[in-house]
């Protein structure tokens, strides 16, 4: 892993000094919200209270899962153990950034299929859901291979995309954990993903949605980047990307062009190595304390 770091920290550094200079700080949202057209970024007040946004998730069908239907899945963020620490530490690094700059939409990406793009977006919502008053959407926008479904376990016939397309509300294709926690989600694979993510409508879904259920984090659960550009058509929309890399799979030239691409229209996060079956102790979090 140090070395797949070292190789992309290089490739970054040369990137970092032309963009430097372009960069720009994302300042307080007025009370009708602000757009940033460089940064992708939709800034929301959040001038409800911890009650008032209860009442309006409340809206939101929920649904209740067993621990066994969870464990089956390797979700394991719904609760605090040892197993969960990895994302609980992904989340508290997450959240530094995120409010550092006022962030509140970020898109979890991957080079290629198979990395666990969507188990870390599930189990990293599970475990900002576990922080008190703390308000979490997941949105589903791989609509070619949608998986959100089939590992919550979840069998109504929701289908996210015909929000987007201005079919329907949200909340008949939401569903929600808990009272601070909603999934959004395509029960079937969509025709022209693409062509949808870059209508003007879909901007505007997700905008109204922010404004109406106020989240204090919307993750995106995008395609991978090189199965098409379903993602790149969507990143303005979006605030950074946390990039995702498959272990003793996922080449540091595949990881570093997926990178270039993500940092040409967005702010990148960070890498994050998955499926990891050697590591070093210190990296091997929670088990000794735990």
């Amino acid at each position: 892993m140090e070395r797949i770091q070292s190789a992309l920290n290089k490739a970054r550094k040369a990137r970092q000094e032309q963009r430097e200079n372009q960069q720009r700080d994302v300042s307080a949202a007025s009370a009708e919200g602000t757009t940033d057209p460089e940064l992708g970024t939709y800034v929301i007040p959040r001038d409800m209270s911890v009650a008032s946004r209860e009442e309006v998730w409340k809206n939101v069908p929920a649904f209740h899962p067993k621990e066994k239907q969870l464990a089956s899945s390797r979700i394991v963020a719904y609760r605090s153990s040892h197993d969960s620490v990895p994302y609980d530490v992904m989340r508290t690094k997450l959240l530094h950034q995120m409010r550092a700059n006022k962030w509140t939409r970020v898109a979890i990406v991957s080079p290629s299929q198979g990395a666990g793009k969507t188990l870390t977006c599930v189990n990293l919502a599970f475990s900002l859901a576990r922080q008190t008053n703390f308000f979490t959407a997941l949105i589903e926008l791989d609509m070619r291979r949608p998986a959100l479904a089939k590992t919550l376990k979840l069998t109504d016939e929701c289908q996210f995309s015909r929000v987007l397309s201005g079919e329907d509300t949200a909340e008949a294709h939401m569903r929600r954990y808990g009272k601070n926690l909603v999934f959004a989600y395509n029960k079937t694979t969509v025709r022209n993903p693409a062509e949808l993510l870059q209508g003007a409508n879909a901007g505007k879904v997700i905008d109204d949605l922010e404004a109406k259920l106020q989240p204090d984090i919307m993750i995106f659960d995008t395609p991978p980047v090189f199965s098409g550009d379903d993602t790149l058509a969507f990143l303005d929309q979006v605030d950074c990307v946390l990039l995702i890399a498959e272990a003793e799979k996922s080449s540091i030239d595949e990881i570093d062009k997926c990178e270039q691409e993500l940092a040409a229209r967005t702010n990148v996060l960070g890498v994050i190595l998955n499926k990891c079956r050697y590591l070093s102790k210190h990296e091997e979090y929670g088990k000794e304390y735990s």
